[in-house]
């Protein structure tokens, strides 16, 4: 019988909002919609066509593009927050006003900008820790 190893790797990122957090990840390569793409009491991305379509994010590391829709979306994820299923970090690839005020609001340790890309190097259940003050990302894969 062979032993499991852990894999880590490290990622620069740039901080967008402090803090640390650790969790599993949960990646997706589409963006999410806030107002009518998640569900606020639950966590759970309810956007039909999404292919985390039925999966919560509450206690989770996000791994995502980013935001799409309207303003609203950063309502919707602020109501994560104080409804207590917001992620518990998150990583995004396109920087843009509305994940900006998004993760201001979620109030979680959030990143982008980083060396690596993450969608690549980071799968769903992966144990990542973000430290978003040092501008690091540490991902255990399992093998």
């Amino acid at each position: 019988m062979t032993a499991s190893l852990d894999e880590k790797l490290t990622i620069k990122a740039r901080k967008v909002v402090g803090g640390k957090a650790a969790g599993e990840a949960l990646v997706t390569r589409q963006t999410i919609s806030g107002w009518g793409g998640i569900n606020e009491r639950d966590g759970s991305i309810i956007e039909r066509l999404h292919e985390l379509h039925g999966q919560s994010f509450a206690g989770k590391v996000l791994v995502f593009p980013g935001a799409k829709g309207s303003s609203g979306w950063s309502a919707f994820f602020h109501m994560t927050r104080l409804n207590g299923v917001a992620p518990m970090a998150m990583i995004f690839t396109r920087m843009t006003t509305k994940i900006a005020l998004g993760a201001v609001v979620t109030r979680v340790p959030s990143v982008t900008d980083c060396d690596r890309d993450p969608l690549e190097a980071i799968a769903t259940g992966d144990w990542v820790e973000v430290d978003a003050d040092a501008g690091t990302v540490t991902v255990t894969r399992r093998s």
